[in-house]
């Protein structure tokens, strides 16, 4: 089984979508069948015409927040099964999305003030989790490792129900006759020389004294050396040649980490091949350096461009690589969704933070003392009374509430009335 995990802002709007006919038809037969609404009637409400109070009663917490509120409450969750295997049942299905809510966190086992959630299936073999990440208690869900716990989950369940494919045999190709097959090794001594073994015909002879190595026959064959005396920088360049020769011919080489150019790390190239590593950490020096709001706001452009940021460039290299996966072997499909759940976890992340211009510019400026706060409507379209059911949580506060009025005006004379708060976690 493979999950992927997204955050919306709209609940009603998604509701809307999955009980849709979705792109190209592909939804049929939209049910819900599993979910917790802690008092509110989520079961009745799952219908096509009243979307709108099934979101409100999913919301009902989240509003409660007010200004704490997140402005991507809704967390939905999409989970495809093998399709080589039988489709579970929509009881299958529901049993899989209490464990993967229990084991996120959404909705722990026996936890009376877990985040209201529903699950519903609209296509075959794939099940739609739908929660919110506000606790009744007014607590906040973290989602910091919530990727990482449903895929652990998934592949649990799918070892459980036997859905995980056994690896296929490698086929060993067809060795070319035509083309030389001695393996060549390239390996340092304790004496400090580089010594060549296995260049034992002409052509390979001929690329290693062409590289620079001297020819030695003695009883022990024919071996190519570099002096001892030659400088350590010129061992490497020449073993590196010498091994690029060697593979353009088709030979097999084997050189040793410490002889190869593109591996050893030197000042100019201080991560050896990992070019856009090394590119990456001079950004980072570059946003370390920064000195004011405006050089960092341009460093961390950078990252951020839409088109040419680098987490931009991540993302496409690692839908590039399911790809890649896909075409090359049909059968590691799980390992192709990984890379593309990767992949939008990265264009998540880039969502989050694209389009901060404003706020990078205000760091480091004089701060003023009154702080902007995030506009929040109060307001829910439509009625709503029949989704707002409050939690046990909410009667608690409404009756601390009640009893809290009531002491305030017998001893309004002695000191000032206090509302008495909700419990806080």
């Amino acid at each position: 089984m493979i999950a992927r995990l997204q955050h919306a802002s709209n609940t009603a709007g998604l509701l809307t979508y999955l009980y849709g006919p979705g792109e190209q038809g592909r939804h049929s037969a939209p049910r819900l069948i599993a979910g917790d609404g802690h008092g509110a009637p989520v079961e009745l409400l799952a219908e096509s015409g009243s979307l709108t109070y099934l979101a409100h009663a999913l919301d009902a917490p989240v509003e409660r927040l007010g200004a704490r509120a997140p402005e991507r409450p809704t967390w939905v969750c999409s989970v495809r099964s093998d399709p080589r295997r039988p489709d579970p049942t929509d009881s299958q299905w529901a049993a899989v999305a209490r464990r993967l809510v229990a084991a996120t966190g959404i909705a722990p086992v026996g936890d009376p003030d877990a985040c209201r959630w529903i699950a519903l299936r609209n296509q075959p073999r794939q099940v739609h989790v739908v929660a919110t990440v506000a606790r009744e208690d007014g607590g906040l869900h973290s989602t910091y490792r919530d990727a990482f716990l449903l895929q652990t989950e998934c592949h649990r369940i799918g070892t459980e129900l036997g859905h995980l494919p056994t690896a296929p045999r490698p086929t060993p190709r067809a060795q070319e006759t035509s083309v030389p097959a001695p393996s060549i090794t390239i390996t340092s001594e304790f004496s400090g020389s580089v010594l060549a073994k296995g260049a034992s015909d002409d052509l390979s002879s001929m690329l290693l004294k062409h590289a620079g190595f001297e020819q030695i026959e003695d009883w022990y064959g024919r071996r190519h050396r570099l002096p001892t005396t030659t400088p350590t920088f010129d061992q490497v360049a020449i073993a590196t040649h010498a091994a690029e020769m060697l593979r353009a011919s088709r030979y097999r080489v084997d050189l040793a980490p410490s002889l190869d150019m593109a591996r050893i790390s030197t000042p100019a190239n201080p991560l050896g091949p990992y070019v856009a590593g090394a590119e990456v950490l001079q950004l980072t020096d570059r946003i370390r350096a920064a000195e004011s709001g405006v050089d960092l706001r341009q460093a961390v452009d950078h990252l951020l461009h839409p088109e040419y940021g680098v987490l931009e460039r991540v993302r496409e290299a690692l839908e590039a690589a399911g790809e890649q996966i896909n075409d090359l072997d049909e059968e590691a499909y799980e390992l192709a969704d990984r890379f593309d759940l990767a992949a939008e976890l990265v264009g998540s992340a880039q969502a989050e933070l694209v389009g901060p211009d404003h706020e990078l510019s205000e760091v480091g400026a004089p701060h003023h003392p009154l702080a902007k706060t995030r506009a929040h409507s109060a307001k829910l379209p439509g009625p709503r009374s029949a989704a707002l059911a409050t939690s046990p949580a909410a009667d608690k506060a409404k009756a601390s509430s009640a009893l809290g009025t009531a002491a305030t005006e017998t001893s309004a004379a002695v000191r000032p009335a206090q509302v008495p708060s909700s419990r806080t976690r």
